[in-house]
């Protein structure tokens, strides 16, 4: 009677792909990709895994919440080619991102406490240099924060003017707080865009929540992560 494979500690593709609800061939796409180790082959070509390979598989699916499916790779790419360096390298920037992520929604949380109540100052909105004198500004940094994408006024027919109306003044406000705070232009330029997208402050306010309950998950996934790569790495080691 032919031996279960499974009874000399050699696994097939299907058992490794039914513990975690995959397919044989996705499994043996993450072997090609460098996510798990080289598999032995039989005398007919069929591919023959081993516990380790079960454990490059829970942690490189561990891996992907936390750091994103091609970071992962990387990562257990570095791993099975013995650079380990390289591979604690590449997990270092996945938690370097996230305290970078909440460092970010923190000044933003600030720039909107420190906001205010925004308002257009005259009918139909404000000129440049009205709008610069009051934020203590120069007409030319508008237009440089213009020319980054930070705020896109409209232009009067008559007079070819910029004219800054109730959205634009919100902008101009939430980039010099965020410029107070040390942020890049090109920074500020996506989290002016979250701005409009959310349709405006208020709606954008309710979703800080969902922005930390966002960056909580991703730093336990890490967490997991870690753990699971850790037992991988013990796993090689015997």
């Amino acid at each position: 009677m032919a031996r279960n494979p499974q009874s000399a500690g050699k696994l097939r593709p299907v058992d490794l792909a039914r513990r975690h609800g995959l397919s044989p061939q996705a499994v043996r796409n993450y072997e090609d990709a460098g996510s798990l180790p080289p598999a032995t082959r039989t005398a007919h070509g069929y591919r023959v895994y081993t516990p380790v390979h079960a454990a490059a598989l829970r942690a490189f699916l561990a891996l992907v919440p936390g750091h994103g499916h091609g970071a992962a790779t990387s990562i257990m790419r570095a791993v099975n080619e013995g650079a380990t360096e390289e591979a604690f390298r590449l997990v270092d920037e996945g938690h370097a991102q996230l305290l970078d992520d909440r460092r970010t929604l923190r000044a933003v949380e600030r720039a909107l406490r420190d906001l205010g109540p925004v308002a257009t100052p005259e009918p139909g909105g404000i000129f440049i240099g009205p709008l610069a004198h009051q934020l203590g500004l120069r007409p030319a940094t508008l237009r440089t924060w213009e020319r980054a994408g930070l705020v896109v006024p409209r232009r009067d027919p008559r007079t070819g003017y910029r004219v800054y109306d109730d959205a634009d003044v919100r902008d101009v406000r939430m980039a010099h707080q965020l410029r107070r705070g040390g942020y890049l232009l090109e920074q500020i330029a996506p989290l002016i865009a979250q701005v409009r997208a959310a349709g405006g402050l208020e709606p954008l306010e309710g979703a800080l929540g969902d922005w930390h309950a966002r960056l909580a998950a991703r730093g336990r996934a890490m967490l997991r992560g870690a753990a699971e790569l850790e037992a991988y790495l013990r796993e090689r080691e015997r």
